[in-house]
Protein backbone atom coordinates (compact mmCIF):
# COMPACT_ATOMS: atom_id res chain seq x y z
CA UNK A 1 0.00 0.00 0.00
CA UNK A 2 1.22 3.50 -0.86
CA UNK A 3 1.10 5.54 2.33
CA UNK A 4 -0.41 9.01 2.55
CA UNK A 5 1.87 11.78 3.78
CA UNK A 6 2.39 12.02 7.53
CA UNK A 7 1.20 15.63 7.67
CA UNK A 8 -2.09 14.74 5.96
CA UNK A 9 -3.01 12.45 8.85
CA UNK A 10 -3.86 15.38 11.09
CA UNK A 11 -6.40 16.93 8.69
CA UNK A 12 -9.82 17.18 10.32
CA UNK A 13 -12.46 19.78 9.43
CA UNK A 14 -15.31 19.57 11.92
CA UNK A 15 -17.80 21.69 9.96
CA UNK A 16 -17.90 19.32 7.00
CA UNK A 17 -17.26 16.05 8.82
CA UNK A 18 -20.54 16.12 10.75
CA UNK A 19 -22.33 16.14 7.38
CA UNK A 20 -21.34 12.51 6.70
CA UNK A 21 -23.51 10.90 9.42
CA UNK A 22 -26.32 13.35 8.53
CA UNK A 23 -26.25 12.10 4.93
CA UNK A 24 -26.73 8.54 6.11
CA UNK A 25 -29.91 9.56 7.92
CA UNK A 26 -31.15 11.44 4.86
CA UNK A 27 -30.48 8.42 2.66
CA UNK A 28 -32.94 6.56 4.90
CA UNK A 29 -35.57 9.23 4.23
CA UNK A 30 -35.13 11.07 7.54
CA UNK A 31 -35.39 14.86 7.39
CA UNK A 32 -32.44 16.58 9.04
CA UNK A 33 -32.64 20.21 10.14
CA UNK A 34 -29.30 21.72 9.11
CA UNK A 35 -27.88 24.33 11.48
CA UNK A 36 -24.30 23.46 10.67
CA UNK A 37 -22.96 25.30 7.65
CA UNK A 38 -22.37 29.01 7.11
CA UNK A 39 -23.81 29.17 3.60
CA UNK A 40 -26.64 31.73 3.32
CA UNK A 41 -27.59 30.39 -0.12
CA UNK A 42 -28.57 27.04 1.40
CA UNK A 43 -31.40 28.85 3.18
CA UNK A 44 -33.69 31.70 2.03
CA UNK A 45 -30.97 34.13 0.91
CA UNK A 46 -30.03 34.67 -2.71
CA UNK A 47 -27.32 36.42 -4.70
CA UNK A 48 -28.32 39.93 -5.86
CA UNK A 49 -29.68 39.79 -9.40
CA UNK A 50 -27.30 42.40 -10.81
CA UNK A 51 -24.37 40.19 -9.76
CA UNK A 52 -25.86 37.15 -11.50
CA UNK A 53 -26.41 39.23 -14.62
CA UNK A 54 -22.83 40.49 -14.49
CA UNK A 55 -21.54 36.92 -14.24
CA UNK A 56 -23.44 35.89 -17.38
CA UNK A 57 -22.37 39.06 -19.18
CA UNK A 58 -18.74 38.35 -18.35
CA UNK A 59 -18.89 34.94 -20.01
CA UNK A 60 -20.59 36.37 -23.10
CA UNK A 61 -18.12 39.25 -23.30
CA UNK A 62 -15.18 36.83 -23.40
CA UNK A 63 -13.73 37.05 -19.90
CA UNK A 64 -13.10 33.30 -19.91
CA UNK A 65 -9.32 33.21 -19.91
CA UNK A 66 -6.79 33.84 -17.16
CA UNK A 67 -6.79 37.11 -15.29
CA UNK A 68 -3.69 38.74 -13.77
CA UNK A 69 -2.54 36.63 -10.83
CA UNK A 70 -3.05 39.50 -8.41
CA UNK A 71 -6.58 40.06 -9.72
CA UNK A 72 -8.28 42.22 -12.33
CA UNK A 73 -7.08 45.82 -12.11
CA UNK A 74 -10.65 47.13 -12.24
CA UNK A 75 -11.66 44.90 -9.32
CA UNK A 76 -8.67 45.91 -7.23
CA UNK A 77 -9.46 49.55 -7.92
CA UNK A 78 -13.03 48.95 -6.79
CA UNK A 79 -11.68 47.40 -3.58
CA UNK A 80 -9.44 50.44 -3.10
CA UNK A 81 -12.49 52.71 -3.44
CA UNK A 82 -14.45 50.63 -0.90
CA UNK A 83 -11.60 50.75 1.62
CA UNK A 84 -11.25 54.50 1.24
CA UNK A 85 -14.98 55.11 1.59
CA UNK A 86 -15.68 52.60 4.36
CA UNK A 87 -12.46 52.59 6.38
CA UNK A 88 -10.57 55.74 5.31
CA UNK A 89 -7.52 53.69 4.36
CA UNK A 90 -5.52 54.30 1.17
CA UNK A 91 -4.28 51.15 -0.56
CA UNK A 92 -2.18 50.79 -3.70
CA UNK A 93 -2.82 48.23 -6.43
CA UNK A 94 0.26 46.19 -5.55
CA UNK A 95 -0.94 45.85 -1.93
CA UNK A 96 -4.02 43.86 -2.97
CA UNK A 97 -4.35 40.29 -4.18
CA UNK A 98 -7.60 38.60 -5.23
CA UNK A 99 -7.79 34.97 -4.13
CA UNK A 100 -10.00 31.92 -4.40
CA UNK A 101 -11.79 32.70 -1.17
CA UNK A 102 -10.22 33.67 2.14
CA UNK A 103 -9.10 30.06 2.63
CA UNK A 104 -6.66 30.31 -0.27
CA UNK A 105 -5.48 33.68 1.04
CA UNK A 106 -4.77 32.07 4.39
CA UNK A 107 -2.95 29.15 2.77
CA UNK A 108 -0.74 31.51 0.78
CA UNK A 109 -0.03 33.75 3.77
CA UNK A 110 0.90 30.89 6.09
CA UNK A 111 3.34 29.65 3.45
CA UNK A 112 4.79 33.15 3.06
CA UNK A 113 4.96 34.03 6.77
CA UNK A 114 5.64 30.93 8.87
CA UNK A 115 8.59 28.58 9.04
CA UNK A 116 8.41 25.22 10.86
CA UNK A 117 7.97 25.68 14.63
CA UNK A 118 6.92 29.34 14.28
CA UNK A 119 3.80 30.28 16.23
CA UNK A 120 0.56 31.98 15.21
CA UNK A 121 -1.73 33.36 17.92
CA UNK A 122 -5.36 32.56 17.09
CA UNK A 123 -8.63 33.22 18.96
CA UNK A 124 -10.00 30.40 21.08
CA UNK A 125 -12.42 29.34 19.68
CA UNK A 126 -11.59 30.05 16.04
CA UNK A 127 -12.46 29.15 12.46
CA UNK A 128 -10.79 25.72 12.12
CA UNK A 129 -8.73 26.54 9.01
CA UNK A 130 -6.41 28.78 11.03
CA UNK A 131 -5.19 25.94 13.20
CA UNK A 132 -5.47 23.31 10.45
CA UNK A 133 -3.39 25.15 7.84
CA UNK A 134 -0.83 26.31 10.41
CA UNK A 135 -0.25 22.74 11.61
CA UNK A 136 -0.17 21.47 8.01
CA UNK A 137 2.82 23.75 7.47
CA UNK A 138 4.58 22.36 10.56
CA UNK A 139 4.03 25.56 12.54
CA UNK A 140 2.13 25.88 15.81
CA UNK A 141 -1.25 27.54 16.36
CA UNK A 142 -1.47 28.97 19.88
CA UNK A 143 -4.98 29.71 21.11
CA UNK A 144 -5.60 32.82 23.17
CA UNK A 145 -8.65 32.93 25.39
CA UNK A 146 -11.87 34.68 24.42
CA UNK A 147 -14.11 35.37 27.42
CA UNK A 148 -17.57 33.82 27.14
CA UNK A 149 -18.95 35.82 30.07
CA UNK A 150 -18.03 39.02 28.19
CA UNK A 151 -19.66 38.01 24.92
CA UNK A 152 -16.56 36.12 23.72
CA UNK A 153 -14.33 39.21 23.69
CA UNK A 154 -10.56 38.53 23.42
CA UNK A 155 -8.66 38.28 26.68
CA UNK A 156 -5.97 40.85 25.91
CA UNK A 157 -3.85 39.84 28.90
CA UNK A 158 -3.91 36.26 27.65
CA UNK A 159 -2.70 37.40 24.23
CA UNK A 160 0.29 39.08 25.86
CA UNK A 161 0.94 36.01 28.02
CA UNK A 162 1.10 33.75 24.96
CA UNK A 163 3.58 35.83 22.97
CA UNK A 164 7.01 34.23 22.58
CA UNK A 165 10.08 34.80 20.44
CA UNK A 166 8.49 32.41 17.90
CA UNK A 167 5.27 34.41 17.50
CA UNK A 168 4.89 35.62 13.90
CA UNK A 169 1.34 36.95 13.91
CA UNK A 170 -1.81 37.68 15.93
CA UNK A 171 -5.12 36.69 14.32
CA UNK A 172 -8.33 38.68 14.84
CA UNK A 173 -11.62 37.43 13.36
CA UNK A 174 -14.10 40.31 13.59
CA UNK A 175 -17.03 39.62 13.55
CA UNK A 176 -16.05 36.22 14.84
CA UNK A 177 -16.69 32.74 13.55
CA UNK A 178 -17.86 30.68 15.50
CA UNK A 179 -19.09 32.96 18.30
CA UNK A 180 -20.61 35.92 16.45
CA UNK A 181 -18.67 38.32 18.70
CA UNK A 182 -18.12 41.87 17.45
CA UNK A 183 -15.05 43.61 18.84
CA UNK A 184 -15.36 47.22 20.08
CA UNK A 185 -12.77 49.89 19.35
CA UNK A 186 -11.07 49.70 22.73
CA UNK A 187 -10.44 45.94 22.49
CA UNK A 188 -8.99 46.23 18.98
CA UNK A 189 -6.79 49.13 20.08
CA UNK A 190 -5.43 47.11 23.01
CA UNK A 191 -4.47 44.27 20.66
CA UNK A 192 -2.94 46.82 18.28
CA UNK A 193 -0.84 48.23 21.14
CA UNK A 194 0.52 44.76 21.93
CA UNK A 195 1.27 44.08 18.26
CA UNK A 196 3.10 47.39 18.00
CA UNK A 197 5.06 46.79 21.18
CA UNK A 198 6.32 43.40 20.01
CA UNK A 199 6.49 44.36 16.31
CA UNK A 200 4.17 41.51 15.34
CA UNK A 201 1.74 41.83 12.40
CA UNK A 202 -1.99 41.45 12.93
CA UNK A 203 -3.91 39.18 10.57
CA UNK A 204 -7.43 40.58 10.55
CA UNK A 205 -10.18 38.41 9.07
CA UNK A 206 -13.06 40.76 8.21
CA UNK A 207 -15.13 38.60 5.85
CA UNK A 208 -18.31 39.40 7.87
CA UNK A 209 -17.57 43.13 8.23
CA UNK A 210 -20.97 44.45 7.10
CA UNK A 211 -22.98 41.69 8.80
CA UNK A 212 -23.65 43.33 12.16
CA UNK A 213 -26.84 43.86 14.17
CA UNK A 214 -26.49 46.64 16.72
CA UNK A 215 -23.05 48.24 16.27
CA UNK A 216 -20.60 48.98 13.48
CA UNK A 217 -17.56 46.87 12.68
CA UNK A 218 -14.24 48.76 12.81
CA UNK A 219 -11.48 47.65 10.47
CA UNK A 220 -8.22 46.92 12.25
CA UNK A 221 -6.24 48.96 9.72
CA UNK A 222 -8.40 52.01 10.47
CA UNK A 223 -7.49 51.89 14.15
CA UNK A 224 -3.89 50.78 13.71
CA UNK A 225 -2.45 52.96 10.99
CA UNK A 226 1.10 52.71 12.34
CA UNK A 227 1.30 48.91 12.63
CA UNK A 228 1.46 46.08 10.11
CA UNK A 229 -1.97 44.62 9.30
CA UNK A 230 -2.79 41.92 6.79
CA UNK A 231 -6.54 41.96 6.15
CA UNK A 232 -8.60 39.13 4.69
CA UNK A 233 -11.95 39.95 3.15
CA UNK A 234 -14.17 38.77 0.33
CA UNK A 235 -17.61 38.43 -1.18
CA UNK A 236 -18.88 35.06 0.06
CA UNK A 237 -20.87 36.27 3.04
CA UNK A 238 -21.87 39.93 2.65
CA UNK A 239 -22.57 39.52 -1.08
CA UNK A 240 -24.08 36.02 -0.77
CA UNK A 241 -21.79 34.13 -3.17
CA UNK A 242 -19.92 31.52 -1.08
CA UNK A 243 -19.70 29.17 -4.05
CA UNK A 244 -17.96 31.74 -6.21
CA UNK A 245 -14.90 31.51 -3.90
CA UNK A 246 -13.91 35.16 -4.13
CA UNK A 247 -11.65 36.67 -1.49
CA UNK A 248 -8.89 39.23 -1.29
CA UNK A 249 -5.92 40.19 0.87
CA UNK A 250 -4.85 43.72 1.79
CA UNK A 251 -1.34 44.60 2.99
CA UNK A 252 -1.10 47.68 5.23
CA UNK A 253 2.38 48.51 6.54
CA UNK A 254 5.31 50.91 6.43
CA UNK A 255 7.79 48.58 4.78
CA UNK A 256 8.00 45.95 7.53
CA UNK A 257 6.05 43.45 5.43
CA UNK A 258 7.83 44.04 2.12
CA UNK A 259 9.44 40.60 2.11
CA UNK A 260 6.26 38.80 3.21
CA UNK A 261 4.15 40.70 0.68
CA UNK A 262 6.61 39.86 -2.09
CA UNK A 263 6.57 36.16 -1.09
CA UNK A 264 2.77 36.21 -0.99
CA UNK A 265 2.55 37.64 -4.51
CA UNK A 266 5.12 35.19 -5.87
CA UNK A 267 3.15 32.27 -4.47
CA UNK A 268 -0.04 33.81 -5.88
CA UNK A 269 1.53 33.97 -9.33
CA UNK A 270 2.50 30.30 -9.11
CA UNK A 271 -1.15 29.27 -8.66
CA UNK A 272 -2.25 31.38 -11.70
CA UNK A 273 -5.41 33.30 -10.69
CA UNK A 274 -8.87 33.40 -9.16
CA UNK A 275 -11.96 32.93 -11.35
CA UNK A 276 -11.95 35.53 -14.12
CA UNK A 277 -15.71 35.73 -14.67
CA UNK A 278 -16.44 35.89 -10.94
CA UNK A 279 -14.01 38.77 -10.65
CA UNK A 280 -15.98 40.70 -13.26
CA UNK A 281 -19.20 40.04 -11.36
CA UNK A 282 -17.59 41.22 -8.11
CA UNK A 283 -16.81 44.55 -9.74
CA UNK A 284 -20.57 44.87 -10.22
CA UNK A 285 -21.06 43.83 -6.58
CA UNK A 286 -18.95 46.71 -5.28
CA UNK A 287 -20.17 49.31 -7.75
CA UNK A 288 -23.83 48.30 -7.86
CA UNK A 289 -26.75 48.56 -5.39
CA UNK A 290 -25.96 47.73 -1.75
CA UNK A 291 -29.52 47.65 -0.38
CA UNK A 292 -29.53 43.86 -0.01
CA UNK A 293 -27.12 44.25 2.95
CA UNK A 294 -29.72 46.05 5.07
CA UNK A 295 -32.37 43.47 4.14
CA UNK A 296 -30.08 40.57 5.05
CA UNK A 297 -29.10 42.10 8.40
CA UNK A 298 -32.72 42.81 9.29
CA UNK A 299 -33.61 39.16 8.70
CA UNK A 300 -30.57 37.94 10.63
CA UNK A 301 -31.25 40.28 13.55
CA UNK A 302 -34.73 38.77 14.04
CA UNK A 303 -33.29 35.27 13.84
CA UNK A 304 -30.47 36.19 16.21
CA UNK A 305 -32.93 37.56 18.76
CA UNK A 306 -35.16 34.49 18.51
CA UNK A 307 -32.23 32.04 18.73
CA UNK A 308 -30.68 33.81 21.71
CA UNK A 309 -33.95 33.87 23.64
CA UNK A 310 -35.00 30.35 22.74
CA UNK A 311 -31.68 28.65 23.45
CA UNK A 312 -31.43 30.27 26.87
CA UNK A 313 -34.88 28.88 27.69
CA UNK A 314 -33.71 25.30 27.20
CA UNK A 315 -32.61 23.57 30.39
CA UNK A 316 -29.00 22.44 30.23
CA UNK A 317 -27.94 25.12 27.71
CA UNK A 318 -26.83 28.76 27.89
CA UNK A 319 -25.51 31.15 25.29
CA UNK A 320 -23.94 34.56 24.83
CA UNK A 321 -25.62 36.98 22.43
CA UNK A 322 -23.90 37.30 19.03
CA UNK A 323 -23.49 40.78 17.53
CA UNK A 324 -22.35 39.90 14.02
CA UNK A 325 -21.93 37.21 11.34
CA UNK A 326 -24.60 34.46 11.54
CA UNK A 327 -23.46 32.08 14.26
CA UNK A 328 -24.32 31.35 17.86
CA UNK A 329 -22.12 29.30 20.20
CA UNK A 330 -24.09 27.82 23.12
CA UNK A 331 -22.55 26.13 26.13
CA UNK A 332 -23.74 22.63 27.00
CA UNK A 333 -24.16 23.15 30.73
CA UNK A 334 -25.47 19.59 31.03
CA UNK A 335 -22.03 18.22 30.15
CA UNK A 336 -21.30 18.56 33.86
CA UNK A 337 -23.85 15.79 34.53
CA UNK A 338 -21.68 13.22 32.75
CA UNK A 339 -24.40 12.31 30.23
CA UNK A 340 -21.98 12.82 27.35
CA UNK A 341 -18.23 12.32 27.43
CA UNK A 342 -17.51 14.92 24.71
CA UNK A 343 -19.32 17.68 22.86
CA UNK A 344 -18.94 15.67 19.65
CA UNK A 345 -20.81 12.81 21.30
CA UNK A 346 -23.54 15.32 22.22
CA UNK A 347 -23.75 16.57 18.61
CA UNK A 348 -24.01 13.06 17.15
CA UNK A 349 -26.57 12.11 19.80
CA UNK A 350 -28.63 15.19 18.94
CA UNK A 351 -28.42 14.34 15.24
CA UNK A 352 -29.44 10.72 15.60
CA UNK A 353 -32.25 11.29 18.08
CA UNK A 354 -33.61 14.77 17.29
CA UNK A 355 -32.40 15.06 13.67
CA UNK A 356 -30.84 18.49 14.26
CA UNK A 357 -27.34 19.03 12.88
CA UNK A 358 -24.91 21.43 14.60
CA UNK A 359 -21.10 21.40 14.92
CA UNK A 360 -19.21 20.38 18.06
CA UNK A 361 -17.38 23.23 19.77
CA UNK A 362 -14.12 21.34 20.26
CA UNK A 363 -13.78 21.37 16.46
CA UNK A 364 -13.17 25.12 16.80
CA UNK A 365 -10.79 24.86 19.77
CA UNK A 366 -10.09 21.89 22.03
CA UNK A 367 -9.47 24.21 24.98
CA UNK A 368 -11.89 27.11 24.69
CA UNK A 369 -14.49 25.54 22.41
CA UNK A 370 -15.11 22.26 24.19
CA UNK A 371 -18.50 21.62 25.80
CA UNK A 372 -20.13 23.98 23.29
CA UNK A 373 -21.66 23.70 19.84
CA UNK A 374 -21.97 26.08 16.92
CA UNK A 375 -25.29 26.67 15.19
CA UNK A 376 -26.11 29.01 12.33
CA UNK A 377 -28.98 31.48 12.62
CA UNK A 378 -29.54 31.46 8.85
CA UNK A 379 -32.70 29.29 8.64
CA UNK A 380 -36.19 30.78 8.63
CA UNK A 381 -37.85 31.45 12.00
CA UNK A 382 -40.13 28.47 11.36
CA UNK A 383 -37.17 26.14 10.81
CA UNK A 384 -35.31 27.53 13.82
CA UNK A 385 -38.39 27.07 15.98
CA UNK A 386 -38.74 23.45 14.90
CA UNK A 387 -35.04 22.79 15.45
CA UNK A 388 -35.04 24.32 18.93
CA UNK A 389 -38.25 22.50 19.86
CA UNK A 390 -36.56 19.25 18.86
CA UNK A 391 -33.49 20.26 20.82
CA UNK A 392 -35.55 21.08 23.90
CA UNK A 393 -37.38 17.73 23.78
CA UNK A 394 -34.04 15.99 23.39
CA UNK A 395 -32.59 17.79 26.43
CA UNK A 396 -35.64 17.11 28.59
CA UNK A 397 -35.45 13.41 27.78
CA UNK A 398 -31.74 13.24 28.58
CA UNK A 399 -31.97 15.28 31.80
CA UNK A 400 -34.73 13.15 33.37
Amino acid sequence: MIRASERSQGISYAIREVVIPARKLEQRGIKVLHLNIGDPNKYDFDTPQHMKDALLDATNQGYNGYSPSEGEVELRNAIIEREKERNNIDYKLDEICVTTGVTEALQILINALLDPNDELLIPGPTYPQYSLITRFNNANPISYRCIEEEGWQPDVDNIRKNISDKTKGIVIINPNNPTGALYPKNVIKQIIDIAGEYKIPIISDEIYDDMTFDDKQYATSTLGKDISVITFNGFSKVYLVPGWRMGYTLFHHNGELDEVQDAFMRIARSRLCASSICQRACIAALKGPQDHIIEVNNKLRKRRDFSYKRLNEIEGLSTAKPDGAFYIFPKIEAMDNGIWKTDKEFVLDLLNEAHVLVVHGSGFCETYGKNHFRAVILPTLETLEQAFNNLESFMKKRLK
